[in-house]
């Protein structure tokens, strides 16, 4: 039984993440719990600290009704108070539901109906702005908490309040009520539910995927005994707090170990708060590794030819010898290994300290198949880029890639206590501690995804190599064939064409087809700066994608990727033959993505039926008109006479050894 005292420590095995904020604020007191860039200057605030604030928002919420077993909406940036408030409802034995701050109105009204929220602390005017909107046909919402109430002060509500008002109602309660935060500390247990995480809805309406404190404690126990992490590790927060990513990496791991969280002061200036923190632990999908080298490329094209030549000469050095270097291989020449050490001295190590990179003791990607190009890249110049695999219902934590052997095509071997098995259609099936409680009201879909023997049904295909690691190679339902039988795997194509600066985002067709075809999108940074440097003019992304200029940079790249595919004896048959370049960017709030940016591909399939029948009837163009929705809410259109370009595809070759 927990003692009720507030200097009593508990049990190194502490079974709620309240008890373990606690203990730290005991064990740790003098360390930094969390910090956030404000106006250019780093605030922190240590363990003990951020206790107290979480106590006084607890009882805040205790003295407004907020009880056991309800939920509170979290929406908005990383910001210390956000975390707080997820802190203080699971202190209460509530469940914080984070939401995607970049959602319309219409997907949040969703998730807080499905989720039955009456409380919500937001970020700023932005998100309360929505509620309100929301509220409209949604009327359940009872509490607003804004965090930050710049452009609220005519805001006559009596619904919303401020953080500080919530802490200032709290600690009059705390003082009313000296024993009520302790106790309700002490009533929680470790298979209560510690949050509701949605899933992203690639296939259709986002699912409330519930996990306890046990489960989440037990993964993030696991990850932090296989890569050694510490109370002193720091870890940038700049991923969504509703992706599970963020939750697990930053803040159950920060609350096991008492490492620090960092804060950055928006989402724009992430790059640079990345490289003053200098993080010793880091995840990112690949996405956000992909915009790294997007703009890592732009500046090198920007740079001196000398700059130029140099950047280009080593890393072909890096790429001969950097990768086997990390892996800790021998055999290495001397000439080589010297060859190495200058690339490091003059673009290796100035690269990574421009990133934030140069302290990263382990990196991780994860969220989907990373292109073996973008892996190689960060690995060979001596990041030690690992991929894991999982997802929400698991904890993410499935396989991890432990250092000295990562193989490029592979996301290693299943972690402790983890069972995986392969069942007869290929499906990845999954049994471990950090399996979800199940789907929040959806009984029937908790007991559809997990089977009677306790195996969680993935969705992914896949396999075991000789060596016991699990290869993922797409989602089963997007794994098709040829017309001729060969495999056709759309992510690993769209992969090797997302390697390329140019490219930002692709989609492959081919199942059931004799030939296969893509849209692209380009990256507007990337291709117009390529643009105003060769003295091309453009008015927006639509002109800019009928640029012929700009369809000879994506045809180049797409008969690249063919000669990689040419060497693939499972994919030389789902070479590119037909491609176009989309008028507009795919985006989440035309539904053609979801919020982490997957793909949603039968979605796109349906939308732009035209374009593809255009394909493969051997047009070349195609006139269309898109509906689009704007940032403001307001509905617009988009129109375009599309080009079609046929491709050069190459006889099937081996790889050289």
């Amino acid at each position: 039984m927990v003692e009720t005292t507030p200097n009593t420590p508990f049990s190194s095995a502490a079974s709620t993440f309240p008890r373990l904020l606690l203990q730290n604020a005991q064990m740790r007191a003098d360390l930094p719990a969390m910090r956030e860039k404000d106006l250019g200057i780093w605030q922190t605030w240590n363990w003990p600290q951020v206790a107290a604030e979480v106590r006084a928002f607890a009882c805040g919420l205790a003295a407004l009704g907020f009880r056991r077993g309800m939920t509170l909406a979290v929406i908005g940036d990383n910001r210390p108070r956000l975390y707080w408030a997820m802190a203080a409802a699971q202190c209460l034995g509530g469940i914080p539901v984070p939401l995607y701050q970049d959602a319309p109105a219409a997907d949040m009204s969703y998730v807080l109906e499905d989720a039955e929220i009456d409380f919500a602390v937001a970020e700023d005017q932005e998100q309360v702005d929505k509620l309100f909107e929301i509220k409209q046909t949604l009327s359940r919402i009872s509490h607003i908490v804004v965090d930050y109430e710049r452009g609220l002060r005519h805001y006559g509500q009596a619904e919303l309040r401020t953080f500080e008002k919530i802490q200032e109602l709290g600690r009059a309660y705390d003082l009313a009520h000296p024993d009520f935060f302790m106790q309700e500390v002490g009533a929680g247990s470790a298979q209560e539910t510690a949050i509701i995480l949605y899933t992203s809805g690639t296939t259709g309406k986002p699912k409330g995927v519930c996990h306890s404190h046990q489960a989440m404690i037990a993964t993030a126990t696991t990850l932090v005994e296989f890569d050694q992490l510490n109370q002193n590790d720091n870890i940038l927060c700049y991923l969504p707090l509703a992706w599970i990513g963020d939750f697990l990496y930053s803040y159950a791991q920060s609350m096991l170990t008492g490492l620090c969280l960092n804060c950055p002061e928006s989402p724009h200036t992430v790059m640079t708060d990345l490289r003053e923190i200098g993080p010793s632990y880091y995840f990112g999908p690949p996405r956000v590794y992909e915009n790294i080298l997007t703009q890592v490329m732009i500046r090198i094209e920007d740079a001196s030819w000398i700059k130029r030549t140099m950047f280009h000469s080593f890393m072909k050095v890096a790429k001969r010898v950097g990768l086997r270097i990390l892996q800790g291989e021998g055999g290495i020449g001397l000439g080589d290994r010297l060859l190495y050490a200058l690339g490091e001295l003059v673009v290796y190590g100035p690269l990574k300290n421009v990133l934030g990179l140069s302290r990263v003791k382990v990196a991780y990607t994860g969220g989907e198949a990373i292109g073996p190009d973008l892996f190689d890249f960060y690995r060979s110049i001596g990041v030690n880029l690992k991929q894991l695999y999982g997802m929400t219902e698991t904890c993410v934590s499935v396989c991890m890639q432990a250092s000295g052997e990562v193989k490029l095509d592979t996301v290693g071997r299943p972690m402790r206590g983890v069972e995986v098995k392969i069942a007869t259609d290929g499906e990845v099936l999954v049994r471990s501690p950090g399996l979800m409680q199940g789907y929040f009201k959806r009984p029937d879909d908790t007991a559809e995804a997990i089977d009677d023997d306790g195996y969680f049904h993935t969705g992914d295909a896949g396999f075991f190599d000789h060596d016991g690691h699990l290869k993922i190679i797409d989602r089963a339902k997007d794994v098709g064939k040829m017309a001729d039988g060969r495999m056709f795997a759309p992510k690993y194509i769209e992969n090797k064409l997302k390697f390329f600066p140019f490219i930002k985002e692709a989609v492959a067709f081919g199942d059931g087809r004799n030939e296969c075809t893509a849209f692209v999108n380009i990256d507007i940074d990337a291709v117009g700066n390529w643009a105003e440097r060769r003295g091309i003019s453009y008015s927006g992304y639509t002109d800019l994608t009928g640029q012929q200029a700009v369809y000879d940079l994506i045809h180049e790249c797409v008969e690249k990727v063919n000669i990689d595919l040419s060497q693939d004896s499972l994919l030389a048959g789902s070479q590119i033959c037909r491609f176009l370049i989309l008028h507009k960017e795919l985006d989440p709030d035309d539904d053609e993505l979801t919020r982490t940016r997957k793909v949603r591909r039968r979605f796109i399939a349906d939308k732009y039926a035209i374009l593809i029948e255009a394909l493969y009837t051997g047009k070349t163009s195609q006139y269309i008109e898109t509906q689009v929705k704007f940032e403001d809410g307001r509905q617009g259109k988009v129109s375009a006479d599309l080009q079609i370009r046929s491709a050069k595809t190459f006889v099937e070759t081996k790889k050289a050894a």
